[in-house]
């Protein structure tokens, strides 16, 4: 039994008497319509006395005895009851000029009636409220396991992340290192240049899995070191731009959600091609949402790769990241190719 405790401080006390006050009025309607009392003016007095009081007296009873007992709280909300009922029929006395000793002695039978009526809808005022609190705890309660359940998720996701990057990565590095030795037998030049982009990228993707954000320049430095790599190996049959407006650069963003777009363009788009392709890279706010576009003129994604886990866990990871207003849009790229979005509401970023 929490009632009114929301109500105790700020906007919530004004909305609680408002409250209280519509249903005193809906009382003395009531009262009216149906002959009791001394007509409307002093019905609703009395009605507005006593149940004001009344809920003030609760109000004041949670504020100054706080307590989670159930015991407690009913004993509470009895006595602020009591107190408010005499209380407030002191002040329709004085209001209405009506002497409390005629109620007392029975000697005005409608008065009397509407005293006990007025603490009877005051009673009903008060489970009311108390009804309102309960509900409002379930939900709370609903509220607080979701996002609880959410955290696990993201934790949970962050790992399988992780261990998805501890098995791609391997293969990734073990290949690079070939062409790498390769390329120090063949072009010294060229195969320091791919250990330069090498180790800026180990760098940047050590850094990136242990943290949850990073900024939107610093996944782009990672970007453009992966394909540079993947350059030195395809040669001009890769082509790519990056182009992210300045003030967008510095702005906080998800790891892991850009390179596997670029891999699988890679992959699945221009490495089957004989003359290869091109990527673009590019960044926008559009309708309060954050647009990365990475587009490619190659063969398109099939349906076993968009069906792929690179691809479900990101939608997996924006869904978590965003409460699920982050997307993932696939989309032909004309006259050849694939568009890839990954759409990030401005107001969440992570």
């Amino acid at each position: 039994m929490m009632i009114f405790e929301r109500a105790v401080s700020g906007k919530g006390i004004f909305k609680v008497l408002a409250i209280t006050m519509g249903f005193n009025t809906l009382i003395a309607v009531f009262l009216t319509f149906i002959g009791y009392g001394k007509g409307w003016y002093i019905n609703f007095v009395f009605s507005q006395s006593l149940g004001l009081s009344i809920c003030g007296c609760v109000l004041a009873g949670k504020y100054w005895f706080h307590t989670h007992s159930p015991a407690r709280n009913t004993l509470i909300v009895a006595a602020a009851i009591g107190i408010g009922t005499v209380a407030g029929s002191f002040l329709a006395s004085a209001l209405t000029g009506i002497p409390l000793s005629f109620i007392l002695h029975g000697e005005q039978v409608p008065i009397f009636q509407l005293f006990f009526l007025g603490l009877l809808f005051g009673t009903i005022i008060t489970y009311f409220f108390m009804s309102r609190e309960e509900i409002a705890q379930a939900r709370d309660l609903v509220q607080e396991e979701r996002i609880r359940r959410l955290s696990l998720e993201k934790e949970n996701l962050e790992s399988r992340l992780r261990l998805l990057q501890a098995q791609v990565e391997p293969h990734f590095l073990f290949n690079s290192l070939s062409t790498i030795l390769s390329l120090l037998e063949t072009d010294s030049g060229k195969g320091k240049e791919m250990l330069a982009d090498l180790t800026r990228y180990l760098r940047a993707s050590l850094s990136r899995t242990r943290g949850k954000t990073t900024t939107l320049e610093q996944e782009m430095d990672l970007i453009r070191a992966y394909m540079n790599i993947y350059k030195v190996r395809m040669g001009d049959r890769l082509r790519y731009r990056i182009e992210i407006p300045e003030h967008l650069k510095s702005r906080p963003f998800p790891p892991m959600l850009v390179q596997p777009l670029v891999e699988n363009a890679i992959r699945h788009g221009l490495e089957p091609r004989i003359d290869g392709g091109e990527i673009f890279v590019g960044a926008e706010e559009k309708n309060g949402y954050l647009q990365i576009l990475v587009s490619d003129n190659g063969m398109g994604l099939d349906e076993k790769a968009a069906a792929g886990i690179g691809l479900s866990n990101i939608r997996e990871r924006l869904q978590t990241l965003f409460d699920g207003e982050g997307k993932l849009i696939l989309q032909d790229n004309n006259p050849s190719g694939l568009k890839a979005i990954l759409e990030i509401p401005n107001q969440k970023d992570k």
